[in-house]
Order: C-alpha cells, then sequence, then structure tokens
C-alpha cells in the first residue's frame, strides 16, 4: 500500500498533465467542424509532436536546476540543415539524419561545456550560442527552400494501421529507447540529485558534472530531432527567428505545464509530452473558439501564469515547513 501510494506521489504531476489534456482536447475535438476524425488527430498530433520533442530536450536540462535558451536556434539549425542533406537515396538519407542529430548533439556539448566547465550562467551561455545557432541556420538558409526525402517524409507524417498517427508512434519509441534508459541510469538520477541539491549530490559521490553534460546533449540532440521532424512536415528549411523564439519559449512552458519543477530535481519528460500536448491544444481550442488574435497571447500568458504558480505551491510549503525547525 504504501509503495503504490509513493508511486503515485511521484507520478501524480504527469497523471494530471494527462488527465487535463484528454478533457481539452475532447472540448477541441467536440467543437471542431470535423469533429473526432482521424485527420484531426493526425494534424493536432503532428503540431503536438514538433513541441514535445523541444519540450523534452528542455525537461533534462531544467532537471538539473538549469535552462536553455538556444533549443529554438537548434531547432531550426537542425530543419535548416537537414533540407541540405536529409536527400538522395535511402542510404544519403540515412546518412543526412545522423548528420542532423550528430550536428544537434554537438551543440548541446558546446553548452554544456560552457555552463559547466566554463562556469558561465546557463541563461546567458544559451543566449549567446542560440545566436550563433541561429546565425548558421541564416547561412545555410537565407531564403526558404531546399528539399527533402519525400517518401520518408511522407511516411513520418502519415497515419498508420488505425489511423494512428506515425509520429506519435516515432515519439514512444524516442522515448523509450532513449528516456527510460536515462531515467534508469546512473547519470540520469545524478541529475536528479543535482537539480534537488547539488552541493550534497557531490558530496555524495554522485558524477554530477557528467550528468549535467548528458543533460545538456541530450537537449540538443531532442531539438535536432524536432527540426528534423519539423523538416518533414515542411519538406524544406526555412532559418525563422520567429519560430526560434516561440518555440524556445513555448518549450519552457510546456515543461512547466507538465509538472517539471523550474526549481530542478522534480517531473518527468513524460509529463513535459503532455504540457506541450496542452499548449498546443490550447493554441487550437483559440481558433475553434475563433477568439480576436489580439488577446490570445494574453490568454496564453494568463494559463501559463496559472501553471506556474501552481507549480510552485509545492515548493512554498516545503519551504514554510522547514522554517518551523529553524531557530
Amino acid at each position: 500500500m504504501r509503495d503504490w501510494r509513493y508511486r503515485f506521489d511521484q507520478h501524480k504531476a504527469t497523471l494530471s498533465a494527462a488527465l487535463v489534456f484528454v478533457v481539452i482536447f475532447g472540448i477541441y475535438a467536440a467543437n471542431h467542424p470535423a469533429g473526432f476524425s482521424a485527420n484531426v488527430v493526425q494534424t493536432a498530433a503532428n503540431k503536438g509532436v514538433l513541441l514535445a520533442l523541444v519540450a523534452v530536450g528542455q525537461t533534462f536540462v531544467v532537471l538539473t536546476a538549469g535552462i536553455d535558451l538556444s533549443l529554438g536556434a537548434i531547432f531550426i539549425l537542425a530543419d535548416c540543415l537537414a533540407s541540405w542533406i536529409v536527400i538522395g537515396s535511402p542510404l544519403m538519407t540515412g546518412l543526412g539524419i545522423v548528420g542532423v542529430l550528430l550536428a544537434g548533439l554537438a551543440c548541446g556539448a558546446v553548452n554544456g561545456a560552457l555552463v559547466i566547465y566554463g562556469r558561465l550562467q546557463p541563461i546567458v551561455a544559451t543566449i549567446a550560442t542560440g545566436a550563433i545557432y541561429f546565425g548558421l541556420a541564416l547561412a545555410l538558409r537565407p531564403n526558404p527552400g531546399g528539399d527533402i526525402n519525400g517518401d520518408l517524409a511522407d511516411a513520418l507524417t502519415g497515419q498508420g494501421p488505425g489511423g494512428v498517427p506515425v509520429s506519435v508512434v516515432a515519439l514512444v519509441v524516442i522515448m523509450l529507447l532513449v528516456w527510460v534508459p536515462f531515467r534508469r541510469s546512473v547519470l540520469g538520477r545524478a541529475a536528479y540529485a543535482a537539480g534537488s541539491a547539488e552541493v550534497s549530490a557531490y558530496m555524495s559521490g554522485a558524477p554530477v558534472a557528467r550528468a549535467k553534460f548528458l543533460a545538456y546533449c541530450m537537449a540538443g540532440l531532442f531539438a535536432a530531432l524536432g527540426g528534423l521532424m519539423l523538416a518533414f512536415f515542411t519538406y524544406s528549411g526555412e532559418a525563422s527567428s520567429t519560430n526560434a523564439a516561440t518555440y524556445t519559449l513555448n518549450s519552457i512552458a510546456a515543461v512547466v505545464i507538465g509538472g517539471v519543477s523550474l526549481f530542478g530535481g522534480s517531473g518527468s519528460a513524460v509529463g513535459a509530452i503532455f504540457g506541450a500536448l496542452i499548449f498546443r491544444t490550447i493554441n487550437d481550442l483559440l481558433f475553434v473558439f475563433d477568439l480576436d488574435p489580439l488577446w490570445q497571447p494574453l490568454f496564453l500568458g494568463l494559463v501559463l501564469l496559472l501553471a506556474v504558480s501552481l507549480g510552485s505551491l509545492r515548493l512554498l510549503r516545503v519551504r514554510n515547513r522547514l522554517e518551523l525547525f529553524g531557530p
């Protein structure tokens, strides 16, 4: 019984985010002109997966009590790079995909090296590197264009058996191959420990530096995965500063909505995925209910403020309890 309660408390935020998503998406589908159809689900899934991948990347860093403001730029850089090299024969396409993912991994490694070994503040370091990464994207694609392997793009953005979106299946497979092993690994536990109490984790012998470095590398990798999927959705590349900024900020919003603490050490990438799906569905709801576009940023800001406030209540209570035992 105690084990069940412990597991429930551990995953309560993720379960809550999943329930909220189901309710909101049900409202969206019920009010959509096409109803709850396979095409509606596919379109929503394809848009949600893009933000979900970037949000998962942000989760790795936030768990260590950091933040990465370059993920939107890495996302766009991967999109532009994919429009150059993910072309041609199946072998060339495969090598191009590997190249895009290695580029994202390298960007994350640079961020991690600056923060951990260069001892720069994460915000300062990632703002600077984000500008560099976006500059590289702009050099690759000063104008929108390029090409992508159409057969692979159609396969990843279409529907599988039973109308299940292939993009969602791909996201689940990626999470099983990457997040689950990370969460159960020594470095994964060290990342959580570093976010909870870095000094204590270091004094206990946890590999804090390696865990944080890996977190930044994984953030870059997942942002590159998102950019790769964007290239598959659009069949081209575009160095859009608007998209870079939007996905960076929205990834932070998705992390918060999904129950990941911005103070580090608490939350799950699965919750961040549901947070991303919630955020995208709220955007779609505003269009379905024909809310004036001028009011949409205000409404989304209020939603984010509410999510941050609710996420801080638990920490506020804990701090108050600790103060009761103070001198």
